[in-house]
């Protein structure tokens, strides 16, 4: 699919995302936030807790470091633990040092102590920050993230990173959210491949995709046409649902 849009990528960061102890969903919710806002996401990474592996994915994905993409997310790495090395990988790539945050501290003291919650060395590890770098807010349960570059860095909390994407969303450019139309078939992907690919070469702007599904004891495939053109979209819908007929 042709577009202008910019152009985006997200690393998850996490052993436990790696071993199968967690099932991933918050590079599935940002894709879909990205996608309504008009940037294409490119490609999501997984990697370990492992500074090496982070400092080369970001230095990778990121624009502003060389990278591939105009825009970076990262989730997870960001908590108390030792293994949360996350702060520590993004001062590397960008060859800056890491501190104490003292906007970070004071947010997250006023937090605990709210709530009665003792100040430990652990909890106030998450208020290292990479020199340079703004803060995210993080409405749920205060601990920010941090941008830096073109990289965003969240929690991997669910709850958190949900909170930390809607923080950033106002500064995020914008584009051409993506329109599409989808024809659902009681025929397998094989029966109409050569169909989907002649369209496909006569719209090369446009993505033409296939889906096979199973339910109820059935089978069939979905075919999606998607673009930034409404009419397009639906010209080219329209002359696969004749190929296919015909």
């Amino acid at each position: 699919m042709l577009s202008e849009n910019k152009t985006a990528a997200i690393l998850v960061i996490g052993d436990e995302i790696l071993s199968g102890r967690t099932r991933e969903g918050n590079a599935h919710h940002l894709a879909g936030v990205l996608s309504a806002v008009g940037i294409d996401l490119k490609e999501i990474r997984v990697v370990a807790d492992e500074q090496p592996l982070i400092v080369e994915a970001i230095r990778a994905l990121d624009s502003s470091l060389g990278g591939r993409y105009d825009l970076l997310f990262t989730s997870g790495g960001i908590g108390p633990t030792h293994d949360d090395v996350t702060a520590d990988s993004v001062a590397e790539a960008f060859g800056t040092g890491i501190e104490m945050n003292e906007e970070a501290l004071a947010v997250m003291r006023a937090r605990w102590e709210a709530r009665g919650v003792p100040v430990t060395g652990n909890r106030t590890r998450m208020a290292r920050i990479p020199v340079g770098a703004k803060l995210i807010a993080n409405s749920y349960s205060a601990a920010p993230g941090f941008h830096i570059g073109n990289t965003y860095v969240m929690a991997g909390v669910p709850e958190v990173f949900r909170a930390m994407v809607d923080a950033i969303l106002p500064e995020l450019p914008t584009g051409r959210p993506p329109v599409s139309e989808s024809l659902d078939l009681h025929r397998g992907e094989s029966e109409v491949a050569e169909e989907l690919k002649s369209v496909a070469e006569a719209y090369p702007d446009l993505s033409l995709g296939s889906y096979p599904w199973h339910r109820d004891g059935t089978f069939g495939t979905m075919l999606v046409v998607r673009g930034l053109d409404q009419d397009r979209v639906a010209a080219a819908m329209a002359e696969l649902k004749g190929r296919i007929s015909a």
